[in-house]
């Protein structure tokens, strides 16, 4: 099977990218959990335990879990190439991933340096491995089209990102002396805008043509925007690292504008749907650009505007709106089509011509995920109030942020106990799943 450039017939098995997305969903219910139990002072600082304990909650057992899962299942259909031995790479990643992301929430929370160097092993493991296989599967990919261009870019931001957070863990874990202030900017950026934005933007120019029925992306901005990202950060990192401030600030502004170019271009891209059928998954990605449009015209302005650049708030909403509003919608808008899409592909190649195989839409109706979307965007607009005023919003954004994180799991464990049932009973499971 081919369509719109995709060798399904290459599809790794369903459980290889499938344990990564049911495990994600309940590190947001952790976080909210850890939201709710430390209340108000979370937001007092960016540096305290608690607050660096519930980021990474959310970039490592969330974010990284579903971003390395697509990852293993992307690579053999939209670039070709196999990843070696992918039910064994995937447990060598997923099992250490996501006890390291535990542990280091831990060791942030008690402090002791043991904790640190378990946190650190495990991660070390499970990165190492995943940069390693998916790295070579990259780099054999017989066409670099914009895609394997944006993904090259996105797994070295990662490389970067990964070598200084060990970096910073061997200060906290081995009392290595390094500046830590430093070194933690660099490495938030090069999660954030290289990683992160990058990878999505490699997907996106695949999913949102696909799904969403929009024109392609421009062909010169398909190839040229991950490299450019790529140089700009890299120029960026050495510019503050080396206490040129004018010039770096000079270089996080064309970040910035780079970053709200790629958020202005898929909105662009998304009014131009040719399908007018509602699509409830599209609420996701326009929340998610809006999202990382207001996160890069709020750090472009804020060292040129004194009011914004004084205001203890701004470093909490720009967090909240690149973590939060851009990553986590855009992911969870993604599983909603990678999950149920997936489920109905392995169930079509078991049963074709034996029994009838339930639609995406009978899997995982929309009224669901559409319910489940204004749950997210509650959760998006409290944080975003309890940046501001934590006494108020704080314990509001914690439980809807829970209700989000769980809700979204049993949705997906939905497709999952449908996609175990069908081939057991056939024909007369079909009927009831309609909705």
């Amino acid at each position: 099977m081919n369509a719109a450039g995709l060798s399904l017939e290459q599809a790794p098995p369903f459980g290889v990218p499938l344990r990564f997305f049911l495990t994600a969903p309940w590190f947001l219910a952790l976080a909210a959990a850890l939201l709710a139990w430390r209340g108000p002072e979370v937001f007092a600082s960016r540096w305290l335990p608690a607050t660096v304990a519930l980021t990474h909650l959310l970039t490592i057992g969330f974010m990284a879990q579903v971003m390395l899962g697509a990852l293993l299942q992307m690579l053999p259909v939209v670039v070709g190439v196999v990843v070696p031995r992918p039910r064994l790479t995937a447990a060598l990643i997923h099992l250490p991933l996501t006890l390291g992301a535990l542990a280091l929430a831990v060791a942030f929370l008690n402090g002791i340096p043991a904790w640190f160097r378990g946190a650190l092993g495990l991660l070390g493991l499970a990165f190492g491995v995943a940069l390693v296989a998916v790295h070579m599967a990259l780099w054999r990919a017989p066409v670099a089209g914009g895609t394997v261009i944006a993904l090259r870019c996105a797994l070295g931001a990662l490389l970067v990102t990964v070598g200084l957070g060990l970096t910073l863990g061997g200060f906290f874990g081995w009392g290595l002396s390094l500046p830590v202030v430093s070194v933690t900017h660099l490495h938030t950026a090069w999660g954030l805008v290289g990683w992160t934005t990058l990878l999505v933007a490699g997907v996106a120019y695949q999913v949102v043509p696909m799904f969403q029925i929009t024109p392609p992306y421009p062909s010169g901005f398909a190839r040229g925007f991950a490299p450019l990202m790529a140089v700009l950060l890299a120029a960026w990192s050495v510019l503050t690292f080396g206490g040129w401030e004018k010039a770096a600030l000079l270089a996080g502004a064309a970040l910035a504008l780079g970053v709200a170019l790629f958020a202005v271009t898929t909105l662009y891209l998304l009014s131009q749907r040719r399908r007018k059928i509602g699509d409830p998954t599209l609420a996701y990605w326009r929340t998610s650009m809006a999202s990382l449009l207001a996160g890069a015209l709020l750090w472009l302005l804020a060292p040129w505007v004194p009011a914004l650049g004084q205001a203890p708030q701004v470093e909490w909403l720009l967090g909240i709106l690149l973590i939060f509003g851009f990553a986590v919608a855009v992911i969870n808008g993604m599983l909603y089509k990678i999950v149920p899409f997936l489920a109905w592909f392995h169930l079509q190649a078991q049963l074709l011509g034996r029994a009838k195989v339930p639609t995406m839409k009978q899997l995982l109706p929309d009224a669901a995920i559409r319910r489940q979307f204004w749950a997210y965007l509650a959760a998006l607009l409290l944080l975003l109030a309890a940046a501001v005023h934590p006494p108020v919003f704080t314990y509001p954004a914690a439980l809807v942020l829970g209700v989000t994180g769980v809700w979204l799991g049993v949705n997906l464990m939905g497709v999952w106990r449908i996609y175990r049932r069908v081939p057991r009973v056939g024909l007369t499971v079909a009927p009831a799943l309609e909705v």
